[in-house]
């Protein structure tokens, strides 16, 4: 039955591929990046592109680097540390990457995160894009 409904989920998401609608994929598809990698979802190429060349046409001056022994913490699979300085990301970014109902992009120094709300768990991050 599982197999059934894993490829039922498969055909599913390859149909809104093919429509244009891959905003995000499952962490588990083709990343194999540790524990974190088989729950929740991650940015597909498409959503780090866009989200690439939104901050290309769009300076964020207050902008600065996280230091080394925080940025070291922002990892897939672990909770956002407790205070750490982070920002929504703009509604239109929002909009372009279509996060799902449960998750918000956030900026934290210069690094976008994909963070679950109810557990503050970041599900991916792009390192080095706000600019």
């Amino acid at each position: 039955m599982r197999s059934l409904l894993r490829g039922l989920a498969t055909c599913v998401a390859l149909a809104l591929a093919l429509v244009g609608f891959a905003p995000l994929e499952a962490a588990g598809q083709g990343r194999g990046n540790g524990p974190a990698s088989s729950q929740g979802v991650t940015f597909s190429v498409d959503v780090k592109a866009a989200i690439g060349q939104f901050y290309a046409s769009h300076a964020s001056p207050g902008a600065q680097a996280l230091p080394p022994g925080i940025r070291k913490r922002l990892e897939r699979g672990k909770p956002l540390p407790p205070g750490i300085a982070k920002r929504t990301a703009p509604p239109e970014l929002r909009a372009a990457a279509r996060v799902p109902e449960g998750y918000e992009l956030v900026e934290v120094g210069l690094d976008v995160l994909l963070v679950e709300v109810a557990t503050s768990v970041i599900h991916d991050v792009l390192m080095d894009v706000v600019r």
